[in-house]
Parts: structure tokens; C-alpha cells; sequence
């Protein structure tokens, strides 16, 4: 059970495997209001940043689910350099649910695991006690794609896959969700999250020249800051949303 390595080949240098800095991660954690002992369920978790980071500043306590043994291996490292304790399970994030309920259950940028918004929030509620805090994060339009080469250059996979800001917001309602607060990507932090992408590619090209992915990834590189530029910053909008059921 893992995840393509071009995904970790890109990655390898990111702390926030979305278009969040370290400023927008704390600026949710304040936002919260989040307390010590409050604790926390991260599906799809990535490197784990956002569990050790709120461990740190805030006492949260809790568990991060994803299916690569690599970002795994790197939370645990990322929480043992920063003395806190977490808990980081190399596993299927679409299926887990938590053996008691959590205060807060969130999946930032994975909405797949749930076939889409309804259904991850459907899953994270399975472990939220009453009352708690369900986090997703999800891309949205910023602005109606024009045409099919603006979807395919911004990185979405078909212009359904994601909607407006308003009508994003407009499905947490529809859903049974009250949406309580949200902190949202900004240009800069789409460039910190994308652009440090292109170096860390180009120096794995360097020095791994006989590699089978070698090719793929000088394709990738060739042809991504264009796109990006053209089409994912401008058109491609993301946020995490935090929600209460009603």
C-alpha cells in the first residue's frame, strides 16, 4: 500500500503537501481555538505537519492516517524532532475510522477517500464526538474555467470535479453542515506549495539520471511552471473549511 513516486519524488522537500505555509497552518490552529488534550484525527495526513506543529503550540493530542510508508516515515521523524507525541498509521485513510471520537476529524486536500465532499464528511463524522469539528480541504474555481485547456492546465480532473467558492459553500448546507470557519490559499502560498516542486524535481533529475521515472519527470518539468503560471494559479482556488453538523 503506497502512493506513485512521482508524488514523493515532488515532495520530497515539503513539509504541507498543500498550498498552505507554515503562517496559514498556525493562523487555522489560532482560529480553532484549540486547547490542550483536544484531540485530533488526520485522514490522508501526509507528512503529518499539521498533528505535530498544533501538538507543539497548542497540546493537541492524535492520530494521522496515509497509505505512503514514505510521508509516514517522515511524520514519525517530524514529530520525534519536535518532542511531541503523535500517532502516524501507514493505512487505507478511506476506510479508518477512530476507536473513540475525536474533537476534531479532518482530511485536508484528499476528498477522494470519500468519493467527494458529502461523503468525506460523511466519513469524518463516524469519528467526531457531538458537537466536534469536521476540517476539509478542498481546491475551488476562483473563476469559471473558460475552456478545456484552462481545466487541463490548472491540474483539475474533468471542471465538474470542483465548484465556485460560493457553490462549495452552499453544498456544506445542503449537506447539514454549518461552516464555522476557514482559512484560504492564497497566490503566495500556491507558489510555496507548487513552485518549490520545480527544484526539487530538477535536482532529483540531476542525480538520478539512470532512474526509470527520468524521463516522465524532466516531461513534467518541462512543460508544469508554463501551466501553472497560465492557468492553476489564476483559475484553481483552495481552503479548509471547518464545519459543524446542524
Amino acid at each position: 500500500m503506497d502512493i506513485p513516486r512521482q508524488h514523493t519524488i515532488r515532495e520530497a522537500n515539503h513539509r504541507i503537501l498543500d498550498p498552505f505555509t507554515d503562517e496559514k497552518l498556525a493562523t487555522l490552529g489560532r482560529a480553532l481555538r484549540l486547547t490542550p488534550g483536544t484531540s485530533v484525527l488526520d485522514l490522508a495526513c501526509g507528512t503529518g505537519e499539521m498533528l505535530s506543529t498544533w501538538a507543539r503550540a497548542h497540546g493537541t493530542v492524535g492520530t494521522g492516517v496515509d497509505r505512503s510508508s514514505v510521508f509516514i516515515a517522515r511524520a514519525r521523524e517530524r514529530a520525534t524532532s519536535l518532542g511531541v507525541q503523535v500517532t502516524f498509521v501507514n493505512g487505507d485513510a478511506s476506510g479508518y475510522v477512530a476507536e473513540r471520537p475525536v474533537d476534531v476529524a479532518a482530511c485536508l486536500g484528499a476528498s477522494w477517500i470519500g468519493d467527494g465532499v458529502v461523503g468525506t464528511l460523511d466519513l469524518l463524522e463516524k469519528s467526531l464526538r457531538p458537537g466536534g469539528l469536521a476540517l476539509l480541504g478542498e481546491p475551488f474555481w476562483r473563476e469559471d474555467p473558460p475552456d478545456e485547456a484552462t481545466v487541463q492546465g490548472s491540474g483539475a480532473p474533468s471542471r465538474d470535479r470542483f465548484r465556485s467558492l460560493p457553490a462549495l459553500v452552499e453544498s456544506f448546507g445542503e449537506a447539514g453542515w454549518d461552516l464555522v470557519e476557514m482559512v484560504l490559499a492564497d497566490e503566495d502560498s500556491w507558489d510555496r506549495y507548487v513552485a518549490a516542486q520545480w527544484l526539487t524535481t530538477r535536482r532529483w533529475l540531476d542525480e538520478n539520471p539512470s532512474d526509470e521515472l527520468w524521463t516522465e519527470m524532466r516531461a513534467e518539468l518541462d512543460t508544469a511552471p508554463l501551466a501553472y503560471v497560465t492557468y492553476q494559479r489564476r483559475y484553481l482556488g483552495w481552503g479548509v473549511f471547518a464545519l459543524m453538523r446542524r
